[in-house]
């Protein structure tokens, strides 16, 4: 199928290009000079038909075939007319030929020529093009009238005023010899027209512009010729070589159009490299009605067009500055002087577009100031204006003379660096800035600090647009803020917050997650054994991973609310497993986590007793632990769910007691049953009088609250009797078991015959 696409497409090349070599023995009689004006007529006329009767066709199949939208049909319609004209002009000239004698002027095939204008105008008017606003399209407008003002005054100083002063000519003769320049004027209007408005219908316009252009020029050169010095060319001559050169650039647009695929897509409005159009068109005149006024004496005449002369180039220079002007306000940050959104988004426009090479590399910063809303909650916006100053002035001290720095709204900034030797010199301007915006900020009789989280991220081939390495440098940023701020981080693909989150999720779906138990025992002696489930991460490619690497991310995202769901049911099924093949384990208590994302789930409820339901665990033998931030101000609809899993037969617990702010309240008015010690202040217990004293505190606190008490982290036997003698009732570390597996755990079960008792 695509063989037999692609066969009429080389087709349609051949016979273009081979069109075009006929139309190149034009070329060649200009270069030799070969035969008399007649044979050199007769030459250029048949070398003309191919190509224009090729052109036509074409341009009648874009029109059918080529998938354009209504208006740019409508554009192309109107092109064909003219190409339609232009065969029919081709062959009435050839009647003519074969005719003894020259024909009037204006014959048939001139007038043709002529009607074929007004046609291309409308069709160039009406292609595709940026959408603007309507002051946008005032401004066009009035730039394009600018350009045409100046070609019409240098047409009317070497063409139509000629033409006007000649005595004694046919009216006829005169109207149709006016006509042509004043037909090419507005074909160079709607030329300038096109070009200003930036149509994005790629190269088949700009070949249609060339074509346009070599028309007019040699239209110009012609009548110029032939108005002021009496000198007609003869066919085969130069401007015989730019109407046939046109001829085939109008071809190849049509042909170029036809191999692109759909509408033409209009692109945004920007700054064009053809804005100095309306200058120039301003110089041109001013420097033809200098050069028209040479031979006038300075008084009168002479000192007006001087002093012109001088008041449009100061309007000019004055448009200039205005411009220059409202462009700066329009793209810097009122508050710092730095650039502002606007700005940073077009120079991240500009580092996108540019190739990856390996000897330049491009980068984004992207900087969040730590504890700034603080101070301007605390002091005032006023403090708040002076932290974002200095910070302003902390990066232009650090930055190149190419880079730029922006404000981005906020206490957030940006800056591009473009054309870095290397990666690590992007990292050392990061570092620089780290420290610069460490130095305290004098205002008034306070002295403000911040810091400030850095993301760094590098243009290639992975950042397609601005929002992609903008992402990127954004998740980079918030990985320094995760991790304790005030430092920078380059941007790595598992920095990636959408994908991690799906490669999360992903992991619960194939089964990459794995379940670990570690025992908790009696201090004391006696019968009595619980677990916790610790989850671990069985990676693809980084091995088996600790909940430290991926539990915090997951708990941001919230793909810890599927994995929790999965921990818990695949705990409960193995330690069901358990019950039912060991009749010690009846008694042993599972112990599970459960997220702060997992307690603000409606459906909490019910999802834990399907579980129970589908594993078949007891659920006086679960208990659920808790963090302190559960604990801390909890919703009514928080307690509401504890409350109803604690009449469940569900135990709860706090879990890593002591390291936050939980209020003790709480543990009174939530149906808390276990208080865990979190491994902090286990440690050292057994050399340190202080910290015993802290731990013992914590267990008599516990009891007064009628809470069993579990201790983590005993690494040391000296540790273990230490709790033991505190009255701490359960532990758990190293010195006891390591986290294993559930198959494991069963064996040391057996083994040690444990699990009678009551936890």
């Amino acid at each position: 199928m695509a063989e037999l696409r692609a066969r009429p497409s080389r087709l349609r090349t051949a016979s273009v290009w081979g069109s075009g070599a006929v139309l190149g023995v034009i070329l060649v009689q200009y270069g030799t000079g070969w035969g008399s004006d007649a044979q050199a007529r007769a030459v250029n006329d048949l070398a003309y038909l191919p190509v224009v009767l090729l052109t036509a066709v074409l341009g009648l199949r874009l029109i059918r075939e080529g998938g354009l939208d209504r208006r740019e049909r409508r554009a192309w319609t109107l092109l064909e007319v003219a190409f339609l004209c232009q065969v029919a002009a081709h062959v009435v000239a050839l009647v003519q030929m074969l005719r003894p004698g020259l024909p009037a002027y204006p014959s048939v095939s001139d007038c043709l020529y002529l009607a074929a204008i007004p046609f291309v105008i409308a069709g160039l008017l009406l292609l595709p093009a940026a959408r603007r606003s309507g002051a946008e399209r005032v401004k066009l407008l009035i730039d394009s009238l600018i350009v045409v003002g100046g070609a019409c005054m240098a047409l009317w100083y070497v063409e139509i005023g000629p033409l006007l002063r000649t005595s004694g000519i046919d009216p006829l003769v005169l109207a149709f010899s006016t006509a042509v320049p004043v037909a090419d004027l507005l074909l160079v209007w709607a030329l300038i027209m096109l070009l200003l408005r930036r149509s994005s219908a790629g190269a088949a316009v700009g070949l249609l512009g060339g074509a346009m252009a070599l028309k007019v020029v040699a239209d110009s050169t012609y009548a110029i010729a032939y108005v002021q010095f009496g000198f007609a060319f003869r066919p085969g001559s130069w401007p015989y070589l730019l109407w046939a050169a046109g001829s085939f650039l109008m071809l190849l647009a049509v042909h170029r159009r036809l191999g692109q695929d759909g509408p033409a897509r209009a692109e945004r409005p920007g700054r064009g490299r053809l804005g100095w159009l309306p200058y120039g068109a301003v110089a041109l005149a001013s420097g033809l009605l200098a050069f028209a006024a040479r031979e006038q004496s300075l008084f009168p005449l002479g000192g007006m067009i001087i002093g012109a002369i001088a008041i449009t180039a100061l309007v000019i220079i004055r448009q200039m500055y205005a411009q220059r002007e409202s462009r700066r306000l329009a793209v810097t940050d009122p508050l710092t002087g730095l650039s502002n959104r606007a700005l940073i988004t077009e120079r991240l426009a500009e580092l996108v577009r540019q190739p990856v090479r390996d000897d330049r590399h491009g980068a984004v910063l992207l900087i969040d100031l730590d504890r700034f809303k603080p101070i301007n909650d605390a002091h005032g916006h006023e403090a708040g204006d002076a932290v974002l100053k200095a910070v302003a002035v902390a990066l232009r001290k650090v930055i190149r003379s190419g880079d730029t720095a922006g404000r981005l709204g906020g206490d957030e900034f940006a800056v591009v660096l473009p054309g870095l030797p290397t990666r690590a010199a992007a990292e050392g301007v990061a570092q620089r800035l780290v420290d610069a915006l460490r130095t305290p900020v004098i205002f008034g009789e306070l002295l403000l600090s911040v810091e400030a989280s850095i993301g760094v991220a590098f243009h290639d081939e992975t950042t397609a647009d601005t929002e992609q390495l903008i992402a990127h440098a954004d998740a980079a940023m918030y990985a320094v803020k995760r991790q304790g701020r005030g430092h920078f981080r380059v941007y790595s693909p598992e920095l990636d917050t959408r994908a991690r989150d799906a490669e999360l999720r992903r992991a619960v779906d194939n089964d990459e997650l794995v379940v670990h138990f570690q025992p908790v025992v009696p201090l004391s002696g006696g019968p009595g054994l619980g677990v916790e489930a610790l989850v671990r991460w069985n990676h693809p490619v980084r091995g088996l991973l600790m909940p430290g690497a991926f539990i915090d991310f997951a708990e941001e995202t919230g793909a810890v609310v599927p994995i929790g769901e999965w921990v818990l049911r695949e705990s409960c099924r193995q330690a069901a497993g358990w019950r039912a093949a060991n009749p010690d384990a009846e008694r042993l208590r599972l112990s599970v986590n459960l997220s702060a994302r997992q307690v603000v789930q409606p459906t909490l409820v019910e999802t834990i007793r399907d579980i129970l339901a589908e594993t078949g665990f007891p659920a006086d033998r679960l208990v659920l632990e808790l963090t302190e931030s559960v604990i801390l101000q909890p919703s009514e609809q928080t307690v509401a769910r504890l409350n109803a899993l604690r009449e469940m037969g569900i135990g709860i617990s706090v879990d890593d007691f002591g390291t936050g702010y939980a209020a003790l309240s709480y543990l009174r008015s939530l149906p808390v049953t276990v208080l865990k010690i979190d491994r902090s202040f286990v440690a050292g217990i057994d050399t340190d009088p202080d910290a015993y004293a802290v731990a013992e505190a914590l267990v008599r606190l516990a009891q007064a609250y009628k809470l069993q008490v579990v201790a983590e982290g005993i690494e040391t036997a000296a540790q273990r009797s230490c709790l033991a003698d505190m009255g701490c009732g359960y532990g758990q570390g190293y010195h006891i078991a390591r986290p294993m597996p559930g198959d494991a755990l069963a064996e040391l079960l057996v083994s040690a015959g444990l699990g009678h008792g009551r936890q």
